[in-house]
C-alpha cells in the first residue's frame, strides 16, 4: 500500500492524533464533575491541505429524488453499493504516486491505492 521514495515535491506533513474513545468523569479539586474523552489509541493522519487545494474537482451533481424514485418504481430488481470503507481500494495512477509523498521519523513514504484525507 506504502513504498519508500526518495523525494517528492507534494510531500505532506504527518501528525498523531488520539483517537476518540468513551466518555469518563471526573471530579476536579472543587468536587465538580468534568467530563473528559478516554483515548483508545492514536491515529496518523496526513494534512493533505495542499494537495487537495492544487486538485481538479470533478462535480457529479446527485439526482433530484422524485426523479430518482420515478425510476426505480416498477423495477425487479435493485442493487445497492455501498462506499463505506472505499479509502484504499481505489487505485492511484502510477504517474501520481509522488503526490501522495508523506514524511514521518522512518523516511519518505507514497501511497499506492488512495488514502483517507484525498
Amino acid at each position: 500500500m506504502i513504498y519508500p521514495i526518495s523525494d517528492s515535491a507534494w510531500v505532506s506533513p504527518v501528525q498523531v492524533v488520539p483517537k476518540k474513545g468513551g466518555m469518563t468523569v471526573i471530579a476536579n479539586d472543587k468536587n465538580e464533575l468534568i467530563p473528559s474523552r478516554t483515548v483508545t489509541g492514536w491515529r496518523m493522519c496526513i494534512d493533505y491541505r495542499r494537495l487537495n487545494k492544487a486538485t481538479r474537482k470533478d462535480h457529479f451533481p446527485l439526482p433530484f429524488m422524485d426523479q430518482m424514485l420515478e425510476r426505480l418504481s416498477g423495477q425487479k430488481f435493485y442493487c445497492f453499493l455501498d462506499g463505506y470503507s472505499g479509502y484504499n481500494q481505489i487505485s492511484v495512477n502510477p504517474e501520481d504516486h509522488e503526490k501522495t509523498a508523506f514524511t514521518c521519523p522512518f523516511g519518505v513514504f507514497a501511497y499506492r491505492r488512495m488514502p483517507f484525507g484525498l
